[in-house]
């Protein structure tokens, strides 16, 4: 789209805490214009009829891929900020863009600028460290663990690793209480925190001998995500396909 477009969009979970905080930052950007609101129970029909042109969807693991197949077959470009997306989902929705080569999707593990160079740096560190784990904290209200953030972090920091042809890490444990190393994402250890009192936080840890390098990123406020979310929907219309992550919207790729 042109600069000169004035995009319509919907946000599908428009009620909850991200949804309304992306309803606020639509209203609030230029060039875009918040044409509907929906909410659990809310007809998704309301999109196309008040001539939406981008979906953001702010829902759950449980009803996202059914709204997002639904904005694909009627042609919606769509922004996902919804979590549990593994490579198996990934998977169905190149299948359904197949049919529908015009519509862009984007599914987003972390909308902040700065968690995206956060993963962004450690992807470059990795390849240089023996070790590295990776511990994410966020609010108990949190539904997955780990984060997708953490998880995608995790995957990338795995395959900078192989490239570099890193061997795997050290760690000399036999006997552990079930979870006391973390999850295993493809050999990156990932630890899990959930309390009251945090938003979005994540620490990757990395080692050699004789020296460590933390690189943390902190969320204090929901408004961290809403610089990324705009430039997301800015984006779609213009990137069909299936993008993860917003490192093409930025210019990182």
């Amino acid at each position: 789209m042109t600069e000169q477009t004035v995009i319509r969009v919907g946000v599908v979970g428009a009620s909850g805490r991200m949804g309304s905080q992306t309803c606020r930052a639509v209203d609030d950007a230029k060039g875009l214009e918040l044409v509907a609101r929906i909410d659990r129970g809310g007809g998704l029909d309301r999109l196309t009829d008040s001539g939406a042109d981008v979906v953001v969807d702010f829902t759950r693991p449980d009803v996202v891929m059914d709204n997002l197949r639904w904005c694909v077959e009627h042609g919606l470009h769509a922004v996902v900020g919804t979590s549990g997306f593994d490579d198996a989902r990934l998977d169905q929705v190149r299948d359904w863009l197949r049919d529908a080569s015009a519509v862009g999707v984007i599914v987003v593990p972390n909308f902040s600028i700065g968690a995206v160079l956060m993963t962004r740096f450690a992807t470059e560190a990795a390849r240089f460290f023996e070790s590295v784990e990776i511990v994410e904290l966020h609010h108990p209200d949190k539904t997955d663990a780990p984060s997708g953030t953490a998880r995608r972090t995790a995957e990338v920091v795995a395959a900078a690793r192989s490239a570099a042809g890193r061997l795997p890490m050290p760690d000399a444990t036999t006997s552990a209480l079930p979870g006391a190393r973390g999850a295993d994402v493809e050999g990156v250890p990932v630890h899990s925190v959930r309390m009251r009192g945090l938003l979005a936080h994540q620490e990757v840890l990395l080692g050699g001998r004789g020296e460590t390098l933390t690189i943390r990123h902190d969320s204090l406020h929901r408004e961290s995500f809403m610089p990324g979310v705009v430039a997301a929907i800015r984006a779609v219309p213009d990137q069909p396909g299936l993008t993860v992550g917003l490192d093409a919207v930025l210019g990182l790729t």
